[in-house]
């Protein structure tokens, strides 16, 4: 085996790597290509598991942290030793952290050191029971506590960049930490901290947005944006039934990379939803905005589960797996006769009341409505298609049979400034 088919650089198809995190995900997909049999992931890694039981070992890097600055603003920044507090970095900075843990420890008792989790193999031991894994990392609780308990402190990041969405793994963090908690940042080579409480809530802000588009929409593009994450199928097969419970259309839609242009095309559409990795869900979106907001798959769950906690209670999840039948933040749907589906809800957007969602198991014929045209066609009815009957251009006609068919001519030759069949202005 060669030193090519055993490296994974994960730019070519995973399509989360298109949306900022460049080789987030381990490309199984071109290593099965290349006949590999095993891979090595260098750089930064969402640490999501892969679809393919191949053996990955990362190669994360190891960023220059300068230990005596940072021990210094922890303790600037968190003056009760008494006050539990994680610590946490960006996977190059997590080198460091028992390092500066050791010099924290004599003064801080109720100190947790946070660490990389990396996917097991599939015929491996099952993981250390004690060991909590949220947001990419291992988190050694004691027996009794929960980490909505703990302060944050994150190792990682640079002073140059003010704006949390071009920090995908420091923007989940933010996310998913309990709001009542402190969180702050820490530059590793300056010892520069920044609290984190302001931009965490305009992020929750914006993700409560989202939920509301999503809410009044009603039909929701599904963009396939990994295959090579484990339990994609599954995924979205279940955003598939949260959409029809609710009442709405859905449309799987495999673009590759998703750009305003692509998108564009799809006006019937009025959200669309992007199933990649985590950070590929809340990776920066390319320049020049989208005319439909790009949702992650919690805000499709908190828009149409009723049964889903309200804002403040739930927690912001950024890992579609988490919503999945077997994981303990999972939320089943109400059965169709509950009265959770009936409740009036206004829209915070419009400020309209919105009708309570229709019921539509799969095998109800009204899901596939047949409607007669006046040539006796039948075709399936939906609001793509009535969308496209509206516009006044349709597409090209075939009109089999009535174009006559005549030979093949000369075109015009030149360049459409200059043809040469056109005199010279």
């Amino acid at each position: 085996m060669t030193w090519t088919e055993c490296t994974s650089w994960s730019e070519s198809l995973d399509l989360s790597a298109t949306w900022g995190v460049k080789g987030c995900c381990v490309d199984v997909l071109g290593a099965e290509q290349a006949g590999a049999q095993a891979l090595v992931h260098f750089g930064p890694a969402c640490l999501s598991p892969p679809a393919r039981p191949l053996p990955v070992a990362f190669v994360l890097g190891q960023r220059s942290v300068a230990l005596e600055l940072c021990a210094k603003a922890f303790e600037a920044q968190n003056p009760d030793p008494t006050v539990p507090v994680v610590l946490l970095s960006e996977p190059a900075c997590a080198h460091a952290l028992e390092a500066l843990a050791t010099l924290l420890r004599p003064r801080y008792s109720d100190l947790v050191v946070s660490s990389p989790a990396f996917p097991l193999p599939v015929d491996s031991l099952n993981p250390d029971p004690e060991l909590l894994e949220r947001f990419g990392r291992q988190f050694p609780l004691a027996p009794g506590r929960c980490l909505e308990e703990y302060g944050a402190f994150y190792v990682g990041g640079s002073e140059s960049i003010s704006d949390p969405d071009h920090d995908p793994d420091l923007s989940r963090l933010l996310l998913g930490w309990a709001p009542g908690q402190s969180f702050f940042s820490c530059c590793p080579e300056t010892g520069q901290t920044r609290d984190e409480g302001a931009r965490a809530g305009r992020l929750r802000a914006r993700r409560h947005y989202l939920v509301e588009r999503a809410r009044d929409a009603r039909v929701v593009g599904l963009l396939a944006g990994t295959l090579g994450v484990a339990q994609h199928r599954e995924a979205l097969a279940h955003l598939r039934n949260l959409t029809q419970a609710a009442g709405k259309r859905s449309y799987v839609l495999a673009l590759g990379r998703p750009t305003p242009a692509k998108l564009a095309n799809f006006p019937e559409v009025d959200v669309f939803v992007l199933l990649a990795c985590p950070l590929g869900a809340l990776a920066p979106q390319p320049s020049g905005s989208f005319f439909r907001p790009v949702l992650t798959p919690c805000e499709l769950e908190a828009a149409c589960n009723p049964a889903w906690p309200p804002p403040g209670l739930a927690p912001h999840l950024t890992h579609y797996a988490d919503l999945l039948p077997g994981s303990p933040f999972h939320v089943p749907l109400p059965p169709p006769d509950s009265e959770l589906w009936d409740t009036p809800d206004v829209s915070l957007i419009t400020g309209d009341l919105r009708p309570p969602p229709a019921w539509k198991p799969s095998s109800d014929p009204g899901c596939s409505a047949l409607t007669p045209r006046p040539q006796l066609e039948l075709a399936e009815s939906s609001p793509a298609a009535s969308f496209l009957s509206s516009r006044s251009w349709q597409g090209l006609q075939p009109r089999l049979g009535q174009t006559p068919v005549t030979g093949a001519v000369s075109g015009r030759r030149g360049i459409a400034i200059a043809y040469e069949d056109e005199g010279s202005s």
